[in-house]
């Protein structure tokens, strides 16, 4: 993989609603225990299940697969993390298809209104993974201008002397 991929994806709040009602082995099956303890402990949970169904789909987009290719309900889930943001937890063979390509990191957005949750996922590759500038010691650099400034200096002394 050379560049960025993205996936983005949204769902019906309502129809998680009703999904949820009709089904509720659907929370158990296709949920982990950590996202339902999550969801479940909000205001209006079908909200927060909603948005993490659709960083599941963003994250399949981003690996190109959708539920095919071996790719399992299990393999992808959202976690948070110490500061609270969402993070994507990868497993089973979408692990080795995000691998394959090369993919270092899924970087994922949450959002929602009151009608609509949707997530955004950006898979990170080494090539576009950013760059941090190595920077030298702060003493060697201030050693370093300073046996520059002694050689202006001593050049300077040289040149008077000659004069």
């Amino acid at each position: 993989m050379a560049s960025a991929s993205i996936g983005i994806d949204m769902l019906e709040i309502a129809r998680m609603e009703k999904t949820l009602a009709r089904r509720p082995s659907f929370v158990t099956r296709v949920f982990t225990e950590e996202e339902r303890a999550y969801c479940d402990s909000k205001a209006r949970p079908a909200q927060h299940y909603a948005a993490r169904f659709a960083a599941r789909e963003a994250v399949l987009k981003v690996l190109g697969t959708g539920f095919s290719r071996g790719v399992g309900l299990a393999d992808v889930s959202v976690r948070n993390n110490e500061a609270g943001r969402p993070e994507v937890v990868i497993g089973g063979r979408a692990r080795q298809i995000a691998e394959e390509q090369g993919i270092h990191e899924i970087a994922l957005s949450l959002t929602y209104t009151h009608e609509v949750a949707a997530a955004s996922a950006v898979a990170i590759t080494e090539e576009v993974k950013p760059k941090h500038e190595e920077r030298p010691d702060p003493k060697e650099e201030l050693r370093a201008s300073f046996r520059a400034a002694r050689s202006v200096l001593d050049e300077l002394e040289r040149v008077e002397e000659r004069q």
